[in-house]
């Protein structure tokens, strides 16, 4: 190899330097980034459980803004020389269509709703996998830094390893439990960092429902056949709102509903009815009747 050669070749490398330094004064301009992935169906049933004593959302309210507010507060303390991207909030609702809470959620700042849908015992479906798909995206686009994970589904192990393959750092947040521990063992081993908000944290933003009742104190109360008509109106309602393939679900346990569906036709036939069913067992068996005899003639 001749001078030229080597001169030309050393000149090469000393332009490919150059470059790569610049490329890397690039980067060390560039902020971190981090976002927040919000499991809700976690969120309401950990801090309900923890502040108002039950996992039922129809028992309290939840100031979804403020708590969000507060995720966000905390993360900007952590990640101090990051921003953030957005906060991202999964539910779930009935043929995925927003909820008006839901809404309200999805129009604040910084907040993107995403839901996966709601069976027929009110269980989520499909909100791990949403969650995963946002994590390993944003992480193989490094639109990304870091990960705070709210949640505690060892369904989400996945979703972390995805995201941390791509060079993300996952950090799993968690509500503290009165008794043991509301999220799976391998999520917290396969985590980067872990953090705990106690009572303390949660109990602003969670409040107890006063329970509803209905007096009607001298009037008789309504009579089975009324009651029964009742149920099968709701049960056509249900339909509608709800999907058949959804009722259809609760067919194989006839005469038994599960016990979240026996709650919301309990909540709404005394809603109908304008008087509590509360300790009239005859009345409430006629309600799971009428309820029964409708849906097992549609199919």
């Amino acid at each position: 190899m001749n001078d030229a050669e080597i001169n030309q070749i050393a000149g090469r490398l000393e332009r490919t330097n150059e470059l790569l330094q610049r490329m890397l004064a690039e980067v060390a301009k560039t902020p971190s980034t981090h976002a927040i992935f919000v499991d809700a169906g976690y969120v309401y049933a950990a801090a309900g459980l923890l502040v108002a004593g039950t996992e039922d959302r129809r028992s309290f309210d939840l100031d979804a803004e403020g708590l969000i507010e507060a995720f966000i507060d905390k993360a900007r303390t952590i990640f101090a020389d990051s921003r953030l991207l957005r906060v991202y909030w999964y539910d779930g609702a009935r043929r995925r269509i927003h909820t008006s809470e839901q809404q309200a959620i999805a129009e604040l700042p910084d907040v993107k709703v995403r839901l996966g849908n709601l069976n027929a015992n009110n269980q989520q479906k499909g909100v791990d996998s949403l969650i995963r798909t946002d994590l390993e995206s944003l992480a193989r686009h490094r639109a990304i830094s870091d990960a705070a994970l709210v949640g505690g589904d060892e369904d989400l192990v996945s979703a972390v390893e995805a995201a941390q393959g791509y060079g993300a750092r996952v950090h799993l947040w968690g509500i503290e439990a009165g008794e043991g521990r509301n999220q799976a063992e391998p999520l917290l081993w396969e985590v980067d960092s872990q953090r705990t908000f106690d009572l303390d944290f949660c109990r602003p933003y969670i409040t107890r429902r006063p329970v509803t009742t209905y007096e009607n104190e001298g009037s008789p109360p309504p009579s089975r056949d009324e009651v029964r008509f009742v149920g099968a109106q709701i049960a056509a309602s249900w339909m509608v709102e709800r999907g058949r393939t959804e009722l259809a679900e609760l067919l194989p346990g006839h005469p038994y509903l599960p016990g979240s569906v026996d709650q919301d036709l309990l909540i709404e036939a005394e809603r109908r009815l304008q008087r509590s069913l509360r300790g009239h067992a005859l009345l409430r068996r006629a309600l799971r009747d009428g309820f029964w005899q409708h849906l097992q003639a549609q199919y």
